[in-house]
């Protein structure tokens, strides 16, 4: 058997897998975020392991637990968990969401080698700049700081007893040369730091130590239990859904949403705001799209309507062309492809007829033509999609996938009913890590059907897709 934890920003979540890989246990526990001013999102790192204490404790309840033989992480990235010598939490943990360091990511972004050698644009909410904010505002903490830790992997340290981080979460912090696959000494001398703050890298299907004898005591795990490399959310769900290799692609419709591409090759455009990561795997890579707003701006809309996003979105029909109607559906900014964390949203050619039906139409059509813009975007590094798994909550809906295929034109996939999350992937890492397997395992889900472009709609599609980009660039700087 083999244990899959993903920590979430809002819950722990536990898998329990066998050998055919049938899920046969899983419990979840929530997690508190606060925010103590604008802008600032922060976590205690004590609830993860308590967290996950109380998780493995309800899989045993579940499922004898003695042939667990590996154990895969998964967890939200960007994170700055800041430890002193002695490995205690010197602050609450800054999360991805994040927003105060925008000013010393700028600063960071401004310096060439930064793009250069991590491939990616720093961005706000990354770690490096988060440690930077800590330098320059708390810096009695910042003297203190002996190792800087991402979420999943101060989860790892409990664990194992050892400072160990994998690469696609560590692409993320703006540190890495992703190229290397290593930590960049200029990029970590940049922000006053060096090495010996880092933890040391495995690749995320590798071991990267065992479980404690007791941790495994009190858990009713043997002895030994191999602890993969694990991976960071979206690197993890990949593994999950079987996105593994160059031509493998998910769109995602989360609260927020990502394009996710695999490829044997890095290939990065820093520029395009795409963000060019290491996957989980050895010597493959990843890009991603990512919108800031994907089924939030439904819910948004629900708010203030009164309506269920279910009620907005029901018998909507065939697809239709676009209306009129333009939605940009930049709620808290944007990242790919504007970077720009300032702009908010917009609703265009409003009139006595728009109803909420109408809205929630222009809505699915606003995020559509934002998924359309990274998936351009990722074309424009090189990166070529055939067909795309179709993943999370707004997968439900077969308008709003309808709407995808066509502007991206794009057969989407829709899985059967199951779970393809990062969970799921942090546990076939933890099945390669411990019987020395490898990608082969990492299949794709049972496909329910397949969703095509509207070949009859495509045109109209393009033309308010590139009414959207107008008005994009008209409203950016008012």
């Amino acid at each position: 058997m083999y244990i899959g934890l993903d920590l979430g920003t809002s819950s722990l979540k536990a898998i329990l897998i066998d050998d055919s890989q049938t899920i046969l246990a899983e419990h979840a526990v929530s997690l508190e975020v606060t925010r103590p001013q604008d802008g600032w999102s922060e976590q205690d790192p004590s609830q993860w392991l308590i967290a996950t204490d109380t998780a493995i404790r309800a899989l045993s309840k579940q499922v004898d637990l003695s042939a667990v033989r590996g154990i895969g992480l998964s967890g939200h990235m960007h994170g700055a968990t800041l430890l002193d010598s002695a490995d205690r939490v010197l602050r609450p943990c800054i999360l991805w969401n994040d927003t105060r360091s925008a000013t010393e990511a700028d600063m960071l972004d401004a310096d060439p080698r930064f793009r250069a050698v991590s491939g990616n644009i720093v961005f706000a909410g990354f770690t490096a700049p988060k440690v930077v904010w800590v330098k320059n505002n708390e810096p009695d903490i910042f003297a203190q700081i002996a190792k800087v830790l991402l979420p999943k992997d101060y989860l790892r340290l409990y664990l194992i007893g050892d400072h160990v981080a994998e690469m696609s979460d560590a692409a993320g912090t703006s540190w890495l040369d992703v190229a290397k696959r290593d930590w960049s000494d200029d990029l970590l001398a940049a922000t006053d730091l060096e090495r010996t703050h880092m933890p040391t890298l495995v690749e995320g299907s590798q071991s990267s130590g065992t479980l404690r004898d007791a941790l495994a005591n009190d858990w009713g795990l043997p002895k030994g239990v191999i602890v993969a490399g694990g991976g960071g959310d979206n690197a993890a769900s990949a593994i999950g859904a079987g996105v593994v290799s160059k031509g493998d692609a998910f769109v995602s419709l989360g609260t927020s949403g990502v394009l996710f591409a695999a490829s044997d090759a890095y290939q990065p455009d820093a520029a395009s705001a795409v963000h060019t990561f290491c996957h989980a795997l050895p010597e493959t890579w990843h890009q991603m799209g990512v919108i800031l707003a994907a089924t939030d701006a439904l819910q948004w809309l629900s708010r203030l309507t009164g309506q269920s996003a279910a009620a907005l979105t029901r018998d909507l029909g065939p697809l239709q062309a676009p209306a009129r109607t333009l939605f940009l559906p930049y709620l808290g900014g944007e990242r790919t492809p504007h970077n720009n964390p300032a702009m908010r949203g917009q609703f265009l050619h409003l009139d006595q007829a728009t109803d909420a039906r109408a809205a929630a139409r222009a809505v699915l059509e606003g995020v559509t033509f934002a998924f359309a813009d990274c998936h351009d975007a990722l074309r424009s590094t090189g990166t070529v999609i055939e067909r795309a798994l179709a993943l999370g909550g707004g997968a439900k809906s077969d308008y709003w996938l309808s709407a995808i295929a066509t502007a991206l034109d794009l057969p989407l996939m829709l899985p059967k009913a199951g779970d393809f999350g990062a969970a799921l992937g942090a546990a076939r890492l933890g099945m390669m890590a411990a019987n020395d397997v490898g990608v082969e395992i990492a299949t794709l889900p049972t496909i329910e059907k397949t969703i095509a472009p509207d070949l009859s709609l495509s045109s109209a599609f393009q033309d308010t897709h590139a009414r959207y980009r107008a008005a994009y660039s008209t409203l950016k700087d008012l």
